[in-house]
């Protein structure tokens, strides 16, 4: 994931999503402990793209990842 270790503000590049990275969450495994928030799980698949309620960060599926389905 092309994240360098802080969650994304809603005014900067979203944060690209392969299939490695769903289901989607927000705090990733690459956000940096201070910026830590509670986890939330982001729908991704209906729009390609997602942004977190908690700190605004902006999610977007790399092109020709198919999101799949949840189970």
């Amino acid at each position: 994931m092309a994240q360098s270790g802080s969650a994304q503000s809603a005014t900067s590049q979203p944060v690209m999503i392969g299939a490695e990275d769903l289901p989607l969450h927000c705090p990733t495994s690459h956000t940096a402990l201070w910026n830590m928030h509670p986890r939330v799980f982001l729908d991704i698949k209906d729009t390609g793209s997602a942004q977190c309620p908690y700190c605004g960060a902006a999610y977007q599926l790399k092109p020709g990842v198919a999101a799949g389905h949840g189970h």
